[in-house]
């Protein structure tokens, strides 16, 4: 599998309640989960867990909930985590979020919970509760909470974070004040009352904060008595593991944050803190009925389901069938707006499905097609069990396309039906529903209200299956998808997408100009269907000068690309503007978008249609030191980026540090959290320094304290912590503005550090040997500044540079004075020998 973000340039509605499960394997319940199902369906209840981000939730306590109290379990994640870093690959801000939202779903896919956002889009890392909410839009996110709640239903709601400073993180503590508000506005009719054409309010009994103690550590509490036990470390024999063995499976799929998780064995005590509504003293449930005597009229069928229950036998499940059955009929008996009835209803047609042994899936023979094509799809059926099940129609959603079947399904006999659909003209691209407009800073546009909320959209293309059990009828969906076999991987599958009939692709994200020269710009044409025509051409501003206005292309078979050049002259002053391919058809049809695909083998394939856009800087920036060596770290643009304004990048390989020399570098650049994320650190960092010592430049990027491969960051002692500046525009102060590094070869300046983007920097050190000198100063509103983001010392003929400001975001982005600071931060040369009691000190660190 690929574990990158492909461009091909390189060759390249259902309720609220459902949890959308594109390119899995069909369900299938081992005995042990079904037994568990069935008694899932005795109890009536359900929880709602809440926090910021992904990888905020409580595992252990969503498995506990959903698999051993076997309540409704849910997590709903005030972002999708659009500001995280990224261990796995160079994606950030809303492909970083579409990343993590398919974690997520791995994740409840494990633990048994369902997954749930707002539309709150995380900007990075926030200081104070304030900051985040107003950068939210506090209304409109509280509102989104609220319409899960009213939705949901919640008996209990647990917060993971405290509401002030002690959450450790501004998002943290704002998502646990929206949930203590929420908790009461869901109930006031109103507030939101635009909500209520679809939901009533709702009161739920209790909020409570998931906490070791207020101080987060790993000891009781002292005050107990404010406190509800609940041990998450409980063994299923069912399952075969314990909560806290689930909670590290759940958890490891968080892998772009790095949080593979051991299991665990043995009691885990958890304390969960009241904070308003019904206090409860010794049960999270406490005066909550989780049995049907909530539904008025359920008598009969409780026992029913209990009796199913406690009548399974493992060896076969079709024997339930019988009283599976007779509840499913007293379940339509009950009034069908009752919330819990429809809850119960859908997972009762799941269960009996299980028992029956009935496996049902759908799969085009192609990943994508565009609207208007026709495609093939295959649904398959068998039924694993000798209770009588008969196949009676097979509908093609979306296409209005049905065959009735009316086949009596044989015991382990698979089924296959094919037909032939054409996809209806109006149907929309695949692109999740959140970045169908352009986010704001802290929101992303959504207008459709059944949508907020819902982890995914529903897929574009489904088919109904319709069974017929003993006589009653009983249908279900499944998405349509993609199904192919690799030779290392085995059986894999993908979910189907619909793509514009072209797609254009530019070669870069920015094109930085560093002088009057010309660029080539090259576009790559792909087809998304047989036999599409018609011309390109470069949307700039007129200062810029573009060569051929227009160019045409011919694209005759499915999926293939044309390579198209440009070339791009800069004005002679300084600019900083947008380009943007137009594409038009021969058919009329005029289009800017591109194709970006995201492949990691942990979660699903996801394709977006992105504005074929970049932006194009022309800057004033002297380059020297052409030849640069960098050690990729945890995955970062950087290296793109230099390439942008003339230098010669060559990644570096264990054989450059076993056999080879670096003395061929002008500098060497180690990419973002190398000592974190590169085993081999304490091997290289030797090597590394002698190359220093012997007269090169290196620099190296920000780091973690946590998980240090080694601690020998540098020639002399350094301490991270977790110090940063969040504000992206936060003043800068020179320390010493006569420098080298700010001055040579580029004069640096305040205006260098204009049109930053997320945050300055993050993780400077706190304490730093007294060779080191630092150069800059910044800091957030109402902080102490922060003087460690940049420093520098000679070490025998060379330099060694450390910086913790977020070049990684800034270069990518194409901001100008990020590149120009960054020239000189890698220019070869020797810094000021720095005095200290009036003494200077050589290259060797010993005073003179």
């Amino acid at each position: 599998m690929n574990h990158t973000a492909i461009r091909f340039l390189c060759l390249l509605i259902s309720s609220l309640a459902s949890l959308p499960v594109w390119a899995q394997q069909p369900k299938t319940y081992p005995a042990g989960e079904l037994q568990l199902a069935l008694k899932k369906m005795t109890v009536v209840g359900t929880a709602l867990y809440m926090a910021a981000h992904p990888d905020d939730e409580n595992t252990a306590m969503l498995a506990y909930l959903a698999k051993e109290r076997l309540v409704r379990a849910a997590y709903l994640s005030v972002t999708r985590g659009d500001g995280g870093q990224n261990l796995i690959g160079s994606e950030q801000a809303e492909l970083m979020g579409l990343i993590r939202t398919q974690e997520l779903l791995q994740a409840r896919r494990v633990d048994g919970a369902e997954q749930f956002f707002t539309r709150a889009n995380d900007f990075g890392f926030s200081k104070t509760t304030e900051e985040a909410l107003e950068i939210w839009g506090k209304e409109q996110i509280l509102g989104d909470a609220v319409w899960i709640i009213r939705n949901l239903k919640p008996d209990v709601i647990i917060t993971r974070f405290p509401p002030d400073s002690r959450a450790g993180h501004g998002q943290h503590s704002a998502s646990a004040v929206l949930a203590h508000e929420a908790f009461k506005v869901a109930a006031d009719p109103k507030r939101y009352p635009e909500q209520l054409k679809f939901v009533q309010p709702w009161q739920a009994k209790r909020i409570v904060w998931n906490s070791y103690n207020p101080n987060f550590s790993n000891t009781a509490p002292k005050d107990t008595g404010s406190y509800t036990k609940v041990n998450l470390g409980a063994y299923n024999a069912l399952l075969g593991k314990s909560y806290t063995e689930i909670a590290a499976e759940s958890r490891s799929m968080h892998k772009s944050q790095g949080f593979g998780s051991a299991r665990s064995r043995g009691e885990r005590i958890d304390y969960l803190r009241h904070t308003a509504g019904e206090k409860a003293k010794d049960d999270l449930f406490e005066n909550v009925d989780l049995t049907w005597k909530r539904v008025p009229g359920s008598e009969t069928l409780a026992k029913t389901l209990q009796q199913a229950y406690e009548t399974f036998r493992p060896e076969n499940p079709a024997a339930s069938l019988p009283l599976l059955l007779q509840a499913y009929k007293q379940i339509e008996q009950l009034p069908k707006d009752n919330y819990w009835v429809q809850v119960k209803k859908q997972e009762l047609e799941e269960v009996i499905a299980a028992c029956a042994g009935v496996w049902y899936e759908a799969n085009a023979t192609t990943f994508a097609s565009t609207p208007g094509d026709s495609i093939k799809v295959t649904a398959s059926v068998v039924k694993r069990s000798d209770f009588p099940v008969t196949l009676t129609k097979v509908q093609f959603t979306q296409v209005k396309k049905d065959t009735t079947v009316n086949s009596t399904l044989k015991n382990n006999n698979l089924l296959t039906l094919s037909f032939k659909a054409i996809i209806p003209a109006n149907t929309p691209y695949t692109q999740p529903y959140w970045l169908q407009e352009t986010p704001a800073k802290g929101i992303y546009s959504v207008n459709d209200l059944q949508l907020i909320g819902k982890p995914e959209a529903p897929a574009p293309l489904s088919v109904t299956f319709t069974f017929s059990i003993e006589g009653t009828s009983f249908t279900y969906t499944k998405p349509v998808n993609y199904k192919w076999t690799d030779p290392v991987e085995g059986e894999l599958y993908r979910p189907f997408e619909v793509r514009p009939e072209v797609m254009v692709n530019l070669a870069e994200k920015v094109y930085m100009f560093p002088d009057t020269k010309p660029k080539e710009v090259h576009v790559v044409v792909k087809a998304g269907k047989a036999k599409v025509s018609g011309e390109l051409s470069l949307d700039l501003p007129k200062s810029w000068t573009v060569n051929p206005q227009r160019i045409p292309f011919t694209l005759t078979k499915n999926n293939e690309e044309q390579r198209i050049t440009f070339q791009v002259t800069p004005p002679a002053t300084a600019a900083n503007d947008l380009l943007k391919v137009v594409v038009k058809t021969a058919s009329g049809v005029t289009s800017s978008k591109g194709l970006l695909t995201i492949n990691y083998a942990h979660i699903p394939v996801q394709t977006i249609f992105p504005e074929a856009l970049a932006k194009v800087v022309r800057l004033d920036i002297v380059a020297s030191g052409k030849n640069i060596g960098y050690l990729m770290g945890a995955g970062d643009d950087i290296p793109a980026s230099l390439r942008q304004v003339g230098y010669q990048v060559t990644p570096l390989t264990e054989s450059d540090f076993a056999t080879g020399t670096l003395d061929a570098y002008d500098a060497i650049v180690l990419g973002v959290r190398a000592f974190n994320t590169v085993d081999r650190m304490p091997f290289y960092q030797p090597k590394l320094m002698q190359y220093v010592e012997n007269g090169g430049t290196m620099l190296v990027q920000y780091n973690v304290s946590n998980g240090l491969k080694t601690d020998e960051l540098g020639p002399y002692p350094i301490r991270l912590s977790r110090n940063r500046v969040t504000v992206e525009d936060s003043p800068i102060t020179f320390l010493n503005p006569k420098h080298t590094l700010l001055n040579t070869p580029n004069k640096i300046t305040q205006k260098d550090f204009e049109g930053w983007v997320q945050e300055r920097g993050l993780y400077f050190p706190d304490s730093l040997d007294t060779h080191y000198e630092t150069i800059l100063s910044t800091l957030d509103p109402n902080e102490k500044p922060q003087d460690k983001s940049v420093f520098v010392t000679q070490y025998g003929k060379g330099k060694f540079v450390y910086t913790g400001l977020s070049f990684f975001r800034q270069l990518p982005a194409g901001v100008p004075g990020a590149y120009r600071f960054f020239a000189n931060l890698i220019s070869p040369g020797i810094v000021p020998e720095k005095k200290e009691n009036g003494k200077a000190f050589s290259g060797n660190g010993k005073s003179e």
